[in-house]
Formats: C-alpha cells, structure tokens, sequence
C-alpha cells in the first residue's frame, strides 16, 4: 500500500464507523425468522447518526472546497440516503433488513476505497482533515422515533428506493 492509499482521519472515522454498523446489523439479522430488536435500535440510531455526519458536515464542507460544486457522487449518496432513512421508518422485517443490506453494499463502495467519496474529501480537505474529522466525530446523536408501520409508510420507503435506483420488489422478498 502507498501512502497516497493510506486513509485519512476522515476515511478511517467513517469506514470504523461502517464496520461498527456492520457487526450491529449482522447481530439483529443473525437468526432467521427473528430480529434481535436491541441490536436493530441501534443499528437504526447510529446509522441515522452517520447519514447526518455525512448530510450536515463532510459532503457540505466538499462543496465549499470545490467553490460550491458538489463531489460527483454527492446526489447519488443522498439518495441512498434518502431510501436508507425511509427504509428505518418501519418496523424492521427479514425484506427490509434484505433492502437495507441491497443499498448499503453499493453505497459504502461509493464511500470507501481510495477512489472513494472519503477519499476525495480527504484531498479536499487537505490539512484541514483532521478538524473535519473532529467535526464529524462530535456530531450529536439524532432523535428517534417509534417505527410506522402504515401503509403510507412502506409506500414512501417503496418510491424512496425506486428514487434512488433500486427495485422496489426487495420489500417484497
């Protein structure tokens, strides 16, 4: 590995925080049939947390370094985004963990890597880095509410995936 594939302070936050989500993700989803609803509470929390980290300081702060252009990724994270939050809406079910796991595959590969969204705002940032890291790191939990489990609810997680990309069917499975 060179050092320009070394991560950065950014990266090396956001890809923890990746793994960290990960390992609760595969805890709440470990039995078939059943949902370990501990495990997915927090999943949920941290990984609206992160979306928040992302939405409200790195990709804000690479805009202003690129004189107000977005990194080229930019609308096609907040999409995920957008579906990945919808998808929290309801109560979790083995489809929907199925969808979330669909989006975050292609998504944290978008992130990670050296030719990642990470990376860029690595570049980006430059010797202010480690501050953005520091900003990233202190971002405040986000609030939570309880599940929706309406039909107006999964219609909206439905149009959010197929806004972002991806087959609405995957709530169907």
């Amino acid at each position: 590995m060179t050092a320009v594939d070394v991560p950065g302070p950014i990266a090396r936050l956001l890809t923890a925080d990746h793994a960290r989500l990960e390992a609760l993700f595969r805890r709440a989803f470990a039995t078939p049939g059943a949902i370990d609803g501990d495990a997915f509470a927090a999943f949920r929390k941290g990984l609206l947390r992160h979306i928040g980290m992302e939405e409200k300081i790195l990709l804000p702060a690479a805009q202003r370094a690129r004189g107000g252009a977005p990194l080229p990724c930019a609308a096609a994270l907040r999409l995920d985004h957008g579906a990945l939050a919808a998808l929290l809406v309801p109560s979790p079910t083995a489809a929907i963990g199925g969808a979330l796991r669909a989006i975050l595959e292609r998504h944290n590969a978008l992130e990670e890597g050296p030719e990642g969204a990470y990376a860029a705002c690595e570049r980006l940032a430059g010797a202010g880095a480690e501050a953005l890291r520091d900003a990233l790191a202190a971002a405040p939990e986000v609030p939570v509410n309880r599940h929706v489990d309406t039909p107006l609810a999964f219609a909206a997680a439905r149009r959010a995936l197929v806004r972002a990309g991806y087959d609405p069917a995957l709530l169907d499975r």
